[in-house]
């Protein structure tokens, strides 16, 4: 382990540089390992000081604090804030909630530091108004609801409706799977996490209970392989290849969409043109609605060809095939074909739930990691749950073990779509994406996030190999998908939704944004 003197606060979201990620078990790892080349007390002193800066930096006016501290070493971390938000001239109210007498010894130490200073921690909450909260009651080892006094602590956080900056984590959240353990889980507008960044922080809950995500590694950089997962980012799309001046069409790639059975045939468009705004070479789209449209007025140059897995088969094994968008019962015919000839196929929606119905067309993708094929996969929580036969609320209890398990299962790069979209791949970490919010829960979100996928895979796939380029184009689409929400939000804050014929062109104006930016 090795430190640096640089500056060791940064702001995480919303994701533009790449970040590691280290889970319970992890970090306490990381924290063993750097008291242990410290002097005592050396590393809970940066972390109040930290928490007291970043105090004072969100939250300049405000003058009276609270500083709820709980029985451990978060607590003591809280205790070193109030300390120098005291010396900083803010009127500090401290609470202490556990037996002063039980305190660690860091802790311990912060506490007879805070006496010295005149600060005496009472055992309840403050009476009257504030106008910020520190939140230092629990912190990585919580496992279940909080009880007793932390319990009323939390709940009086919670009926003050002052804005909170959380140490660590927020009191009450699970750092490993971002679960909220009992109503009163503190929801913070800020959250300072200390030495490593938890998973919890990014995924399920976590986004709506840590609000604006910061780290100070307090001068500790951990070991390049302690990390559990990592978090996506704007890197993804560096691995976009440039476009020669000789280049043309077929330079970058074939995708075939297969959806839109009768009156879901917009899914397929929608995944079409989004793999049109990705800059694939061409796009074809095979409707399952016999009636269907054979252009798209909005985007004529859009392909379309009838039932290509019937006789096309050569087409199949060159294009990158995406499947499932509207397709209704009817993927059931194409799927056996598409499993079994096409090099890459992204499966997503009606594909994912005809596959989980049948066990044929399970063994059938099962068999084709094995055979060099590759498979994206892109389910929403209850699309993950049909697969892994068990209901969406087990899925969402711990999102990175659910997604870990069905990309083993099923042997494919997934995409375990939500709060903190979770990307699973043989060759890397795992990987939550920090990017969107609710704009995107919207009808047809998931048909773009599927053809853009597909999109960038067939540019990606010459350079990289295929797996490796599934990886990338789905880390990349992710990203943006989410990032363009990010932006539309940024500029309208009152919008309800983004509708989705409008976020393909929106995530393209976003990545040649990112590309230029690259490039300079």
């Amino acid at each position: 382990m090795s430190e640096t003197v640089a500056e060791t606060l940064r702001l995480i979201l919303p994701g533009e540089a790449p970040a590691w990620l280290h889970g319970v078990a992890e970090s306490r790892a990381v924290e063993a390992e750097a008291l242990a080349t410290h002097e005592p007390h050396e590393l809970m002193e940066r972390a109040g000081l930290a928490v007291a800066r970043l105090a004072l930096a969100v939250a300049p006016h405000a003058r009276c604090i609270w500083v709820a501290c709980g029985p451990g070493n978060n607590g003591g971390d809280g205790l070193v804030a109030a300390r120098h938000m005291q010396l900083a001239g803010k009127r500090v109210q401290v609470s202490l909630h556990g037996d002063a007498q039980r305190l660690p010894g860091d802790a311990d130490h912060a506490l007879q530091l805070a006496r010295q200073q005149g600060i005496e921690p009472s055992p309840s909450p403050p009476d009257g108004p504030v106008d910020l909260v520190i939140d230092a009651l629990l912190g990585l080892g919580t496992s279940r609801a909080p009880q007793g006094a932390i319990s009323a602590a939390m709940q009086h956080i919670h009926r003050l409706r002052a804005p909170v900056l959380a140490v660590d984590l927020p009191s009450g959240l699970d750092a490993d799977t971002g679960q909220p353990l009992g109503v009163e889980a503190v929801r913070a507008a800020h959250t300072l996490s200390l030495l490593t960044l938890k998973p919890g922080l990014f995924t399920a809950a976590g986004r709506d209970h840590a609000g604006q995500v910061w780290l100070d590694s307090l001068g500790v950089v951990p070991d390049a392989g302690s990390a559990s997962a990592r978090l996506c980012s704007a890197a993804a799309l560096h691995a976009l290849p440039p476009r020669p001046h000789a280049a043309h069409k077929g330079s970058f790639g074939d995708v075939v969409v297969v959806g839109g059975a009768p009156g879901m045939t917009g899914a397929a468009l929608l995944a079409g043109r989004a793999a049109l705004a990705s800059g694939a070479g061409r796009v074809f789209v095979s409707l399952l609605d016999a009636d269907g449209p054979r252009i798209d007025p909005t985007r004529p140059e859009l392909m379309f060809r009838p039932n290509p897995w019937r006789n096309d088969a050569a087409a199949l094994s060159r294009s990158t095939v995406v499947c499932g968008c509207g397709a209704g019962d009817a993927a059931r015919e194409a799927l056996p074909v598409l499993l079994s000839r096409c090099p890459r196929l992204v499966l997503d929606a009606d594909a994912l739930n005809a596959v989980a119905s049948d066990s044929t067309l399970r063994s059938l993708l099962e068999a084709r990691g094995p055979r060099g094929q590759v498979t994206v996969l892109t389910p929403h929580p209850l699309e993950a749950a049909r697969l892994l036969g068990c209901d969406a609320a087990i899925v969402q209890a711990d999102r990175l073990s659910a997604a870990r398990a069905l990309a083993q299962r099923l042997r494919c790069v997934l995409l375990l779509k939500g709060s903190g979209s979770i990307l699973v791949s043989a060759d890397a970490l795992p990987a939550i994406n920090p990017s969107g919010n609710a704009l995107l829960a919207t009808a047809g979100t998931g048909d773009v996030l599927a053809g853009w996928v597909g999109g960038l895979w067939a540019q990606l796939a010459p350079e990289l190999g295929d797996l490796r380029a599934a990886s990338v184009a789905t880390e990349a689409a992710a990203w943006l998908h989410g990032r363009a929400a990010d932006a539309e939000l940024a500029g309208a804050p009152g919008s309800l939704a983004l509708r989705a014929g409008d976020l393909g062109e929106r995530m393209r104006t976003m990545a040649a944004l990112h590309c230029a930016a690259a490039t300079r």
